[in-house]
């Protein structure tokens, strides 16, 4: 694709000579200000024939075939179901970028002191206003990111949407409900309480049970064969740095594929 700029059109001549509202010349100016520099509607319209160009390759579904979609009306809650888990993660994802401002990963107790982050998820729920709404949310928020991303892989799964040509997108499916799990995981060792302490346990004796590996993996991720602090911090570094940049990125290209092929209905 050439550098060079191919269409020479006088837009400001064009827009002058329309009747345009206030918000259409608004849009209208960003969007030509941007282009200008950014060459974006060249780039949407790139994208636009792609998508085009894939979709008209996917195989017709049963509904397709038979022009029956106004039949499988009550199929429709279950194709929702991945965009509840996106929202459910988006809501979570606030929500802990919220908390984090007064959550403070520290589990010191050796020496007889408090745990410090024990202590900030105490001073959330009971001292910190409008904390325990943001606790909640968080929480609940995380519980109905793991159930819809579940029951979406059931649909998936018993409706035949991971055969071909969406292969590659159910293997990404797969990894981000492994990250799911991992994401519940890391989250629930942060308040440091006796829950989360034999969760904590239970996890270093699963990755010392792994054959050859199970002192390496336990070190890495758990600092050690026994908690300590250093459990807290990797709990936590994976939990707010890694795992949502990393599902953050999956998503986006598990989505970008759904909107390439469509929706797979039942076949």
């Amino acid at each position: 694709m050439s550098i060079e700029r191919k269409d020479e059109h006088d837009h400001e001549s064009w827009m002058e000579s329309r009747d345009l509202t206030a918000i259409e010349e608004i849009y209208l100016t960003v969007l030509l200000w941007l282009d200008r520099r950014l060459r974006i509607v060249d780039y949407l319209e790139i994208l636009e024939n792609m998508y085009y160009k894939v979709n008209f390759q996917m195989p017709k579904s049963h509904t397709e075939q038979y022009n029956l979609d106004n039949k499988f009306w009550y199929w429709y809650p279950l194709y929702a179901l991945g965009s509840f888990s996106t929202i459910a993660y988006v809501v979570a994802a606030i929500s802990g970028a919220l908390l984090g401002f007064y959550y403070a990963p520290g589990a010191g107790a050796s020496n007889g002191t408090p745990d410090l982050a024990y202590n900030s998820i105490t001073f959330i729920m009971t001292d910190l206003n409008f904390g325990f709404f943001l606790r909640s949310l968080h929480r609940w928020s995380a519980q109905v990111m793991v159930a819809a991303v579940f029951l979406h892989m059931l649909r998936v799964y018993f409706t035949g949407a991971y055969k071909e040509p969406r292969e590659l997108n159910w293997i990404i499916g797969i990894v981000l409900i492994s990250l799911t799990m991992v994401f519940g995981y890391t989250g629930y060792l942060l308040p440091w309480d006796q829950l989360a302490f034999w969760a904590g346990q239970i996890g270093v004796e699963m990755s010392l049970s792994i054959p050859l590996i199970g002192e390496w993996v336990a070190q890495l991720l758990f600092g050690g064969f026994t908690l300590s602090q250093s459990t807290v911090q990797r709990m936590y570094i994976l939990h707010v740095f890694v795992l949502p940049f990393v599902t953050t990125g999956l998503i986006a290209v598990h989505i970008g594929i759904v909107w390439m092929q469509g929706i797979a209905e039942p076949h």
